[in-house]
């Protein structure tokens, strides 16, 4: 017997608007709407896209040890996050593989802690059992989370409240949008300018007709969600990055601040520090790349890599045909002698050769708004 879909407060309006439902992370979520994950894909690179991602987890630590504790679980560094300020952290086990990724807001009274769908259940154990003893771990199942994403986003949602239009990328605050409370970042997954709002499940509804009637704003599903998260060479948990990766492997190096790594003022002290600090000094015998193919046939999770001799390299993550990129892009593992821009090598795709080039990513210029 398999466990009911959940679904969020938003399931009837999706049902409304014409939504493709599918099983998601626990969750019945649309996956596209009558236009199609194409046009979708389109549409919230030129204007305004609405997404339902009420199935991630929302999570409250409170305390006056909130951060502190914080860091004794992730490589990052929470204590000196600014009020109002976001940052994206990883928790890791003991082998430095990531068991998710997060995003942490600093707000006055507490930590606002966003975590993949999932991973849910899992996270918030592993906060109640690694730091609930330092810090309240408050779990928000009453609250949904939406995601307006876009070039255009910032205008629909200025005529709910002008003054979202003040913050940069990575900030947050409490607005009051056309009447209705919520917490809000300049945030999200797509490599566009745009906000992720977290508001109460009763007025979740309420708020996404009105932002729905602005001209700029469409639904948009999951299929979209991933192929924009892709081109902004974004990784997706359980796909790109696992409890089998680590943060140095996955290129996402960048997210450990210099007062966490070796000879920082906080150096390490959170699980896997020993192999992720190794790892930064020497680097991994693997690393997360981006590959781009200059043919049509798209390259998906799972395909092999090899060189031209045939020896095996490596493993595609994440494929699709970029709508943006107009060519097939990939997210992948390859040995380190294999990593460098520009090496070219061959995806196997139904026993064919594809050639593909290790690519920086962003695969399309994203257009976070940085003041």
């Amino acid at each position: 017997m398999t466990a009911a879909l959940l679904k969020t407060p938003l399931h009837a309006l999706h049902i409304e608007l014409g939504a493709k439902m599918v099983p998601f992370g626990g969750y019945d979520m649309p996956v596209q709407y009558p236009a199609g994950v194409m046009a979708e894909h389109k549409h919230t690179r030129a204007a305004a896209g609405l997404f339902d991602v009420s199935h991630m987890g929302q999570v409250l630590l409170k305390g006056a040890q909130a951060a502190a504790a914080l860091e004794t679980i992730v490589p990052v560094d929470v204590i000196d996050l600014g009020l109002f300020k976001q940052r994206y952290a990883l928790f890791t086990n003991d082998a430095g593989g990531i068991l998710d990724d997060l995003m942490i807001a600093r707000r006055p009274d507490d930590l606002f802690v966003v975590v993949n769908a999932g991973c849910k259940v899992q996270d918030i154990a592993h906060l109640q059992a690694k730091i609930g003893d330092q810090c309240e771990v408050l779990p928000l199942p009453d609250q949904a989370l939406l995601a307006l994403q876009g070039p255009q986003a910032v205008v629909a949602l200025s005529r709910l409240n002008p003054e979202v239009a003040k913050l940069t990328f990575m900030t947050g605050g409490f607005f009051n949008l056309d009447g209705i409370d919520t917490f809000l970042t300049r945030s999200g997954y797509t490599g566009e300018d745009g906000f992720e709002i977290s508001v109460h499940g009763d007025h979740a509804v309420a708020l996404a007709r009105k932002l729905l009637a602005q001209p700029e704003v469409k639904p948009i599903g999951l299929g979209a969600r991933d192929s924009l998260r892709l081109e902004a060479g974004l990784c997706l948990y359980g796909h790109d990055i696992n409890t089998e990766t680590t943060p140095v492997e996955a290129s996402l190096t960048w997210a450990i601040q210099k007062v966490r790594r070796a000879g920082g003022a906080r150096a390490g002290g959170y699980p896997g520090a020993a192999v992720i600090d190794a790892q930064l000094a020497n680097g991994a015998a693997r690393k997360r790349v981006g590959l781009v193919s200059s043919e049509r046939m798209p390259v998906r999770e799972g395909a092999k890599l090899v060189t031209a001799d045939g020896t095996d390299i490596g493993v595609v993550t994440s494929g699709t045909l970029g709508p943006t990129v107009g060519k097939p892009v990939a997210l992948a593992y390859v040995g380190r002698e294999h990593a460098a821009l520009g090496t070219e090598i061959f995806a196997i795709v139904r026993d064919k050769r594809t050639p593909m080039t290790v690519s920086s990513t962003p695969f399309t210029p994203n257009g976070y708004y940085r003041g």
